[in-house]
Parts: structure tokens; sequence; C-alpha cells
């Protein structure tokens, strides 16, 4: 009799990555509006019944799926915390580390951008707050963190500096097939040289180390 409860949890458990497998696959394929409760019953070979004991409405599973997909996230973020190494060390391995998971897990980032980038403003408004919005913050707070701490200059707005590098991302993923036909373009295939390079001109920029925008707007006039 004392076995029974574990089985049951173990058998539980089980069910729900099925379901969250077979939602991830559907509605990185079709969209949210397209997939029915009943398809994702039927691609993860549970009952429609099964799938509402589980997640209450198709919203609350799609939600669900987009928390899982964001497991890598959570990590990157903990160890771009770390204050143990420096903060640019630490920040070229978290724009590494993001880009590398969007590569290998191409379903879960095109799920992702599809309803990011998609038209329902209430999708998108819960996305952000019960999903990416608290990531993003942790973000932004480590960055001024490291303002604070004196290794990053406190005159950037740190939030800036995360949609720059999110988006820098993002496009590299979307745009890499392109990419590798533009003869200027040596590290289409190689993405952890494009981190290097994209870190490299976030920390550092594009202007000589004894210029600043003043002083080079000075000497145009």
């Amino acid at each position: 009799m004392a076995s029974a409860p574990a089985t049951v949890v173990a058998t539980s458990s089980e069910t729900v990555t099925r379901i969250l497998t077979a939602a991830e696959a559907l509605f990185a394929e079709h969209g949210f509006d397209a997939v029915s409760m009943n398809a994702i019953a039927e691609r993860a070979g549970v009952s429609k019944a099964n799938v509402f004991h589980h997640f209450n409405t198709k919203q609350d599973l799609y939600l669900a799926v987009i928390r899982a997909a964001c497991h890598d996230a959570s990590q990157h973020l903990d160890d771009l915390g770390n204050d143990d190494a420096p903060m640019a060390e630490r920040f070229e391995g978290f724009a590494r580390a993001h880009l590398t998971s969007l590569l290998e897990h191409e379903q879960v980032a095109r799920l992702t951008l599809r309803e990011l980038l998609g038209e329902d403003p209430h999708r998108g408004q819960a996305l952000a707050e019960q999903v990416y919005g608290e990531k993003f913050a942790r973000f932004v707070a480590i960055l001024r963190a490291g303002q604070n701490s004196g290794e990053l200059r406190a005159d950037i707005d740190p939030a800036a500096v995360a949609t720059l590098l999110i988006g820098a991302n993002v496009f590299f993923f979307e745009a890499r097939e392109v990419l590798r036909h533009f003869p200027e373009i040596s590290f289409a295939r190689q993405p952890d040289r494009y981190s290097e390079l994209l870190t490299e001109i976030l920390l550092r920029g594009i202007l000589p180390s004894d210029s600043s925008p003043s002083s080079s707007a000075r000497k145009r006039s």
C-alpha cells in the first residue's frame, strides 16, 4: 500500500510530460489558434479529459509549454548573476549560451517567436506578465548591479543593452541561412564567433578607445 502513491505521481508526471511535448510540437507547427485540445490529446496519446484534468484551458497549457521552454534561460541568468567571475566574461558567456539555446532548441524558439511577434495583444500581455517579464527584469537587474559595481558604464540604460543583445541573437537565429551567402560575413557558420564579436561591440562600442561621441562630433564640425 505504501508504494501506491509514488506510482500515481510518476504516472501523472509522465502524462504531463507527454501532453507538454505534444502541445509544444503542435503550437510550434500551427500556432495557438489552429491547435485544438483534441489534437493535443491525440498527439500525446491520452484522452481529452486527461488533458483538461491537468490544464484547465488551452491558454493554461500554452503558458505551461512556454514556461518549460524557458528552463534554459533561467539557468543562463543564474550563471550571469554569479559574481565570482568578471562581468565582461559572464556577459559574453550569457550571450553565447542564449544563442546556443535558440539554435539547439529551434522548435521551441520558433514557437516563442511566433507568439511574441503575433498580433494578439492579449496573449502578448500574458507572455510579458506571466513568463518573460520576470526574466527580462532579472537580466536588467544583473546589468544594473554591474553598473553599480563599476564594471559597466553607469550612463547606459541596462534595458536597452538587454534588448540589443536578445534582438541581435534572434536576428542571427532567423537570418543565418541568408547570412551564409554574404561574402563579407565570415561568422555565419560560427555562432560562437558571432557572440564574441557581438559582446565586444556591446561592451566596448565601435569608437576608438580615446574617443567619445561628443569629441567625434566636435571633430566633424
